[in-house]
């Protein structure tokens, strides 16, 4: 099995992906659409979300209800991603030692994280009880 992504650029700095029957832009400038880091960090939180999901039943956290994640990039000098940050609320109420646990088995679930070189795996705290 494999995933497979069309980019198309007619000029300049923008592409369109197609996607199966879905389309994205996405513009390297950021000027006409959320630029390439943006769209690394919302595919990284969105593929957390289920992860987070699973790893809290997994780890007795049945139901972890609305999940918001702030995710934030720190560019180097060369404007490059340095550093990602998670930070997440949950509605459920967990402690901190489950969170902690369902934050690491997310991790181990992620496909994107496991995608990323090491030096960018987000470091992460989450809330419970935050809505």
């Amino acid at each position: 099995m494999s995933k497979q992504a069309t980019t198309i650029s007619e000029e300049g700095y923008s592409a369109t992906n197609e996607v199966r029957e879905f389309e994205t832009t996405i513009d390297s400038n950021g000027e006409e659409a959320p630029d390439t880091l943006e769209s690394l960090l919302a595919a990284y939180g969105s593929c957390y979300v289920p992860a987070l999901r699973v790893g809290g039943q997994q780890r007795g956290a049945e139901d972890l209800g609305r999940i918001e994640i702030d995710s934030e990039g720190e560019l180097n000098d060369d404007d490059k991603l340095e550093s990602i940050t998670f930070d997440i609320r949950v509605e459920a109420e967990v402690d901190d030692e489950t969170g902690e646990e369902i934050i690491e088995r997310a991790f181990e679930l992620c496909k994107v994280h496991d995608a990323l070189k090491e030096s960018l795996h987000a470091d992460a705290s989450i809330e419970g009880d935050a809505f």
